[in-house]
């Protein structure tokens, strides 16, 4: 999985409300929620609108015109979910296989999703609260308690197996998560990547913990009123 070390900053750095700043490797695009779901006749529904049209009038046929409409509504519906669940931010990463033997893996494309969730907790040391995070998972999820700039973090590290669902198959999703408790000690920010390339396992906890590890919950862009000395 090759990815670039170059960084570049979203307009959502220099958003005034924002709770907590961090960075993803190369790969990952942001999925706009905030452009996806507008409320219903605002000016985001309007731009909204005007973003799909080249796309519905590109259909070959009313089928395929109302087949795209409902897969959008569809996938409106799984990030209005997500919302409601307190995730604030979403992506999709995208890399090339190139570990171990290209012969095997041939570069294909994994795919994988990240998300940034926000979770009230009751208020308590950061240390405790970051424990407790992880204190109700399977016995057999890999769990580790580490210090990071940002603060205390513990990172669960799980594999699920969807039940049988006629027409899909039972492909186990891998999911890392870490969770960062807030100073204010109320909150919790939950970062989680899931991907379903459950061989590379090692590689995708090497990015949650590149990603958690630059997380800090303090204007990164902001300059230091120190004086040199």
């Amino acid at each position: 999985m090759t990815t670039t070390p170059l960084f570049s900053i979203a307009d959502s750095a220099e958003d005034p409300e924002a709770d907590v700043w961090f960075a993803e490797p190369a790969g990952f695009t942001a999925v706009p929620l905030d452009a996806l779901l507008p409320a219903p006749d605002s000016p985001g529904a309007g731009d909204l609108r005007t973003a799909l049209a080249p796309f519905l009038e590109a259909a070959p046929d009313d089928v395929s015109r109302q087949q795209f409409i409902a897969q959008f509504a569809q996938g409106q519906q799984l990030l209005g979910a997500l919302r409601e669940a307190g995730t604030v931010h979403c992506s999709i990463g995208l890399h090339r296989d190139d570990v171990g033997d290209w012969a095997t893996s041939r570069g294909r494309p994994l795919l994988s999703f990240f998300t940034v969730s926000w979770r009230a907790t009751a208020v308590s040391p950061r240390a405790v609260t970051a424990a407790r995070a992880v204190s109700e998972l399977d016995p057999q999820a890999r769990i580790e308690y580490v210090e990071l700039p940002c603060g205390p973090v513990t990172f669960s590290e799980s594999v699920h197996t969807p039940r049988a669902v006629d027409g899909l198959p039972r492909t186990p999703l891998l999911q890392f998560r870490a969770h960062l408790p807030h100073p204010d000690c109320r909150r919790l920010a939950v970062f989680t990547l899931s991907t379903t390339a459950v061989e590379r396992r090692e590689q995708y906890r090497a990015i949650l913990r590149h990603i958690a590890t630059l997380a800090t919950f303090e204007n990164p862009l902001v300059p230091s009123t120190r004086e040199a000395p």
